[in-house]
């Protein structure tokens, strides 16, 4: 686990935790990295964390299976997998720059979840090969 201050320029710094613990061969580590980085800059956009504070991750592989955690310091609302579709939270239809984040953790993972305890956020993914 590694605690990062909350402004963009450790977004890399995220994914570079990731290869080091997976290595860039490591079948899931596209999908990994990317998730990350998602999950860093949402930190950093909305919660406390780029305010003047932190956010730490923290990387396991077991096997094949990886599981990912990104903490921040909370925010007053809770994360929103808002879609990017068109619809009346999507003026931009489908073309905003923002809002992708929680919708692709949710397509790309085998499992997601988020936590809020003690004033923060926590949101953990697993990423699992496709069985065949």
């Amino acid at each position: 686990m590694l605690r990062f201050p909350g402004v963009p320029s450790q977004v890399p710094r995220a994914r570079r935790l990731v290869a080091a613990v997976l290595g860039r061969d490591h079948p899931l580590y596209d999908d990994c990295a990317l998730l990350t980085t998602e999950l860093a800059t949402n930190a950093i956009l909305h919660s406390r964390s780029g305010a003047g504070g932190w956010f730490t991750v923290a990387v396991r592989a077991s096997g094949a299976a990886v599981r990912v955690w990104v903490a921040d310091a909370g925010s007053d609302e809770p994360p929103c997998a808002c879609r990017t579709t068109g619809d009346r939270r999507d003026p931009d239809g489908g073309h905003a720059t923002h809002g992708r984040g929680l919708p692709l953790l949710e397509a790309l993972s085998h499992r997601w979840g988020l936590s809020r305890a003690g004033g923060a956020t926590t949101v953990w993914f697993e990423l699992a090969p496709a069985a065949g």
